[in-house]
Parts: C-alpha cells; structure tokens; sequence
C-alpha cells in the first residue's frame, strides 16, 4: 500500500509551517502510523527542530532529487519511535537554481516519493514559505495540502495565489491534488481577533478549516531549540495539547 503524502506549506513566512510539520509527524507516529518527514525548505528548521546536527550529514533531500538517491537511503530515524526524517541543508537553495534546467524539473520529488514502496503510511512535506520550484515539487508529489494560517488579518493575502497555484498544479501534473484543510495558527485567545480570522476563513473555505486551532505558545517557541517536538519536550502544554488534538483531527478526514 503506498504512503499518504501530504504538502504543508504557505508562502508567507513566520505561520508556524515547521511547527506544524514537526509535531504533527510527531503525534501522527505516537499513534503508531510509521510517519515520513521530508525537509523541503533550505532553511533546514524541520532537521534541527528534530535534534539532528547539520553539520556532519553525508546524505540529504538534495541527493534524492539531485542525483535519485531512494528517499528511505538519505531517512534518518529520529529518538521518537516509528518518526523519520529526510534532513535538508541551505545548499538546498542552489539545488534549485540547478533544478530549474534538469529534465522533469517539476517531478523529481514526486518520482523520489513514487519510490517508497510500503515503508511508511504517511509522508509529509515542509515546504519552503514561497511559490518556488521547490514548493510546487511539493504540490505535484502530494495527494494534499495542508495549509496553516496565522491568526492575523494579512493572513488571507496571499491565500489567493497558493490556490491558484495548486489550480495550475491540478490542471498540470497531479490533477488528484486536493485541499486537506487550514489550520488557524498562533491564536492568541485573550483577544476577539483570532475569532474574527477563524470566522473569515471558515467563510471562504467552509468545510475545510479545522476545528482544533494552535495558541500561542511559549512551550511551542523554546521546544525547536532543544531539538524536540513539543509533545517530548512538555506535553502538558496548551501547545502540546493542541497538535495532539490537531492530529486525531487530521487522522480522522484521511
């Protein structure tokens, strides 16, 4: 049976994309599903907010789409059980430079994840916060988005774009590519703007938000720097509560 792959990305930067990634792979293999985490975005947050040192890396994402090393040959197993990782590094950011002029530039990721067999149930992807090659990789070697929304009012600006893009992508090379929904991010519940944003979007996508929103959260900032999901570093937490719910939730539509 193969893997279900799923995009987390927004362009707009600062929306708590990696935090995402990182602790839904996280309680998605707590609930024992065998979970995939792809880096995709040069910034390599995804790899650190794992615990992994970037420095001494002898294989990453780049050989996967550079050069068709299998993903499960550059996966790394993190100290959580069943949750592993495909690190990235800022070289990432040349590799797409160098992309933009290879043959079947717009596929190399889907081909790498075609590849995976029945190692895992569920792949995600951290894309980098731009509509970049490297995003729109993304898109075509996934089965859904997920897209998270920071409680702000800029937040829809530029939602717009993203699905245009995912459009192109439907119409181009993944016309099963669906929208798995939006998350409200960085909710700060003591003040009525967050429930004014959650009102906006649920208006524009109406059975697509999720129910379970993620606060603000002091636990959620300073578990990256320990290289720890935030269910490991405090589970306790409003923080560590939220993605376990966020995760049950998404679990629940696939």
């Amino acid at each position: 049976m193969s893997a279900t792959v799923i995009a987390i990305t927004n362009q707009k930067g600062g929306v708590g994309k990696t935090t995402t990634a990182v602790n839904l792979a996280f309680y998605l293999a707590k609930a024992n599903k065998r979970v995939l985490l792809i880096d995709f975005d040069p910034q390599g947050n995804a790899t650190s907010g794992l615990g992994v040192n970037k420095q001494n890396l002898e294989k990453t994402v780049i050989d996967c789409i550079a050069d068709d090393l299998p993903l499960s040959q550059a996966a790394l197993p993190s100290r959580h059980k069943n949750l592993f990782i495909v690190p990235a590094v800022s070289h990432l950011a040349n590799t797409e430079v160098e992309l933009a002029r290879a043959e079947k530039r717009f596929s190399r990721l889907k081909m790498a994840v075609e590849k995976i067999n029945g190692d895992y149930d569920l792949v995600l992807i951290d894309c980098p916060p731009s509509l970049s090659l490297l995003t729109v990789n993304g898109l075509i070697a996934s089965n859904y988005v997920l897209l998270p929304v920071q409680a702000e009012f800029y937040a829809l600006e530029g939602l717009g774009q993203l699905l245009e893009t995912m459009q192109l992508v439907r119409k181009g090379l993944n016309p099963t590519l669906e929208l798995l929904g939006v998350v409200l991010t960085m909710l700060d519940t003591r003040t009525s703007l967050g429930r004014q944003v959650y009102d906006e979007i649920k208006r524009h996508f109406p059975k697509k938000i999720f129910e379970t929103t993620i606060p603000r959260n002091v636990r959620l900032a300073e578990a990256p720097s320990h290289g720890l999901p935030v269910g490991a570093y405090d589970r306790w937490s409003k923080g560590a509560r939220a993605y376990k719910a966020l995760a049950k939730e998404l679990a629940g539509r696939l």
